[in-house]
């Protein structure tokens, strides 16, 4: 059987990829691509600004195409097509007979007919030719505009902004994603996509552009506004190529895309049509997964076998410019009886909304904005049509009274669940592998595929080849690395109970080898958790990461931050005389944090124990804001000065942070106490959070802000001090000693069996009868608490791993600021070309 593929992209490979899946790997295939490389990954297109290759960007394993029954032809554009004669004509003029035809041309861009549309540097985003003419104009533009707010135009829109281009976005809807949000949705991804430093313009319709007076273009609008600037990009959306069945005459949806049925036939019984150029039920579909389904359908259609395209479902989840938005099912409600739960909290950016069926049983909807945690819950509730628990709305309300979230394990999931859509893999599908020995993710991936495309869904697989091999009696492999078959936790006890003091000792007692840059972070915390020592001594120096080894945040210049601590937030105006003296010595920019303290940025690595013994003798300490310990404790100013507050929360912060400063952690540690329920401290976000109430302090746990935010759960209330800092100490302990590697208190609550009440139940109630000794052991840190850079900078031997060079006593002479707002910064790459390094003139 001879085929003939007609493009090349990421739908044309699967093609091929499904072909040998179906039993056709002797069929003799010739692939016209129009392009000068093999299909790449446009999913993660963007990526390229970020350093990624074109062969990193590639699908095509090696030696793929090395067969001699499969044929690839670069640069090669497929200009005609004979259905009598069952011919391809080339643009070359070159002629190919098939048996079957397989149309996989994909779409283009969709530009607007506006006068001045192809003036110089202006461009489409859809190759990676196109991406590289748009860098070479990039390097010599101030200002550039994406025409187009919905996906492809987000993602282009961080294209710009890697670019330091001052970045405009023009939508002619009234917001963005307009098909995948709300309004209130858009209000809120407009806000933070504003807060990135993106400006976007909505309602503008785009009627001409001409020459600009202080930019090289001028965009006029119909509102009479106009806009400058040296860079255009169109993301206007995507219409399907289907010139050449047009051409031959074959069925074509009411909007476009060649027509095809459940077996992607399109009107002639010897052509396909898959991926964007098909139209199924007059219907077009713009992501990937689909196109992957049609690709498999055809292929195993083509070798005789049964299978329907049945449409697709649409739900997406994407992180544009750092920002979680997701989309899932009728997330606009249209159903008819419909109804919608609501959440939005407009000083986080975050929008949840649910639509629910009118007997209330079933999701048919959602959108999430700001924080799309609860994706991959809502996703599989709606597919498979799971019914929602009694208080639908909690499933999106954060948690701010201690009632726990309702979730759905992986053993409500029916087997028919779908957990990878862009291969089609289903929760039966991971089982049976699992059955077939497949323990690890690699196995999976290699055997069904599952994660292998977009990689949203390894969360998913992971719980379920977890959760299965368990069912199977199969231990779960929690493998710390190839040197220590342990766990953290177990990793944890035997250095508790053994006594170990050294990684050496360690090694030779319970690991193999030489260790790694895993598991000597990971015993280097454990034994400064333990046993308190001086991070770097001679027995841990050598284990630890570039921040701990220079007790310092490395910065993306290769200078370093200097942090004071400033308990509570509190510093007097001699410190704060003392830390500007400094700062004003050595050159450094300074800022003020959202934890309350002073940041200190630009120094040498060289400089480092001169600026912290000016510090020290200033009465500062270590702010260990490089190190996986207590960060900051965020006060407000409490009933000192509050005419709301109801207690002195600033003299409760500085109290909890000298008491648990230096405490390492699997992941570093934030508090936060207010004096009042008005929160201006914000603790309900913090790892530990206190507020005070009428009757004493309220305690809340395992919240965080970052990328995931999560809302902290109320652990106990009304407790006097010395109740709150009990059970602050077991809390700490408890988390020290059972969570993983780098688990934030967050992540490791949610993974905790048995959840608050559990974590209640050991850390209020004692019900492991551990408290006494988790008390002792945080009472023996506080103990032996010294500053590090105290040590540090009395030691002459640690003060000479403070060098740039080992052998000379030279600064650095590649770090380069240049001054902006009466400060310094790091240099781009263009300025460090034509900028003296201020470092150097210092």
């Amino acid at each position: 059987m001879k085929i003939i593929v007609i493009g090349h992209g990421m739908v044309g490979h699967k093609f091929l990829e499904s072909l040998d899946e179906a039993g056709l790997r002797d069929a003799d295939v010739t692939v016209l691509c129009e392009e000068p490389r093999p299909a790449y990954d446009r999913v993660h297109l963007s990526e390229f600004f970020a350093g990624k290759t074109a062969d990193d960007l590639s699908l095509v394993a090696p030696g793929f195409f090395d067969r001699g029954n499969l044929l690839l032809r670069l640069n090669t554009r497929a200009s005609a097509i004979d259905r009598h004669a069952k011919t391809v004509t080339t643009a070359a003029g070159e002629v190919l007979s098939y048996d079957k035809l397989v149309l996989a041309t994909g779409s283009y861009p969709f530009v607007p007919s506006i006068p001045g549309k192809d003036r110089a540097d202006c461009f489409v985003y859809r190759t990676i030719e196109d991406l590289e003419a748009m860098l070479e104009c990039g390097a010599r533009s101030r200002s550039g505009v994406v025409i187009g707010g919905g996906l492809l135009g987000l993602e282009c829109a961080k294209a710009l902004r890697d670019m330091q281009l001052q970045t405009h976005v023009v939508e002619f809807s009234p917001r963005l994603m307009a098909v995948q949000v709300d309004d209130a949705g858009g209000r809120t991804l407009r806000s933070k996509i504003e807060d990135l430093g993106v400006q976007v313009h909505v309602q503008k319709n785009t009627v001409e552009i001409i020459d600009g007076e202080q930019a090289k273009h001028h965009m006029v609008f119909a509102d009479g506004s106009h806009l400058e600037t040296d860079m255009i990009v169109f993301s206007a959306g995507i219409r399907p190529r289907d010139e050449l069945a047009r051409a031959i005459g074959l069925d074509i949806g009411p909007r476009g895309g060649v027509a095809i049925d459940n077996q992607c036939l399109t009107s002639d019984k010897d052509i396909y049509a898959i991926g964007e150029c098909a139209a199924w039920n007059g219907q077009v579909f713009g992501l990937v997964a689909p196109g992957y389904d049609m690709a498999r359908i055809a292929a195993k259609h083509l070798a005789g076998g049964e299978a329907d395209f049945g449409g697709a479902d649409m739900s997406t989840k994407l992180k544009l410019m750092g920002v979680d938005v997701a989309s899932i099912g009728d997330c606009m409600g249209t159903a008819a009886g419909s109804r919608a739960y609501q959440f939005s909290d407009e000083r986080k950016q975050v929008y949840k909304k649910i639509v629910v069926s009118d007997c209330g049983k079933h999701l048919l909807g959602a959108v999430l904005v700001g924080d799309a945690a609860e994706y991959g819950t809502l996703l599989q509730m709606m597919l498979n049509r799971i019914e929602l628990p009694k208080d639908p709305e909690f499933l999106i309300l954060p948690q701010s009274d201690g009632k726990t979230r309702p979730g759905l394990g992986v053993d409500a999931l029916p087997a028919s669940a779908q957990i990878c859509s862009c291969n089609n893999v289903s929760k039966g599908q991971l089982c049976d592998a699992v059955a077939g020995g497949a323990v690890t993710i690699g196995d999976l991936k290699a055997c069904t595929k599952a994660g292998t495309a977009c990689g949203g869904c390894v969360p998913l697989v992971t719980q379920v080849m977890k959760a299965e091999m368990k069912k199977q009696g199969l231990a779960v492999n929690n493998h710390l690395c190839e040197h220590f078959p342990y766990s953290r936790q177990e990793l944890f006890h035997l250095i508790r109970v053994g006594k170990i003091k050294t990684f050496g000792a360690l090694l030779a007692a319970h690991g193999k080898g030489l260790g790694c840059d895993i598991c000597k972070p990971v015993a280097a915390n454990i034994f400064a958790s333990c046993w308190n020592d001086f991070l770097l001594n001679q027995e841990h120096a050598g284990l630890q990461d570039s921040n701990d080894y220079f007790l310092g945040n490395i910065q993306k210049d290769g200078t370093y931050s200097v942090v004071p601590r400033m308990a509570g937030g509190e510093v007097t105006p001699d410190g704060l005389i003392a830390v500007g003296q400094v700062a004003k010595k050595y050159g450094l920019y300074t800022k003020i944090t959202g934890g309350q303290r002073v940041d200190l940025f630009g120094a040498r690595v060289d400089q480092l124990p001169a600026i912290w013994e000016e510090l020290i003798a200033a009465g500062f300490e270590s702010g260990h804001a490089y190190g996986k310990s207590l960060r900051t404790v965020k006060s407000c100013v409490g009933s000192t000065w509050c005419r709301y507050g109801v207690d002195d929360s600033v003299g409760l912060a500085i109290e909890l942070e000298n008491r648990y400063k230096g405490l390492r952690a699997p992941h570093k540690i934030k508090f936060g106490v207010s004096g009042c329920t008005r929160e201006c401290a914000e603790a309900q976000g913090k790892d530990v959070g206190v507020i005070a109430t009428e009757k004493g302090w309220n305690l809340y746990v395992c919240g965080n802000g970052g990328m995931k935010p999560r809302h902290a759960e109320l652990l106990a209330s009304d407790l006097s001090k010395e109740q709150l800092v009990k059970f602050i100490d077991r809390f700490l302990m408890f988390y020290i000693r059972t969570a993983d590697r780098l688990q934030r208190t967050s992540v490791w609550r949610d993974n905790l069996e048995g959840g608050l009440d559990y974590l209640k139940d050991v850390v209020v109630n004692d019900k492991l009868g551990l408290a006494a000794e988790l008390e002792a052991d945080m009472q023996h840190v506080v103990n032996t608490y010294a500053c590090e850079w105290k040590n540090a900078v009395e030691d002459e031997q640690t003060r000479k791993r403070f060098r740039q060079f080992v052998n000379s006593d030279m600064p650095d002479q590649n770090v380069v600021f240049v001054e902006e707002r009466g400060q310094i910064r790091p240099a781009t790459q263009d300025e460090r070309r034509k900028t003296i390094p201020i470092a150097q003139v210092a």
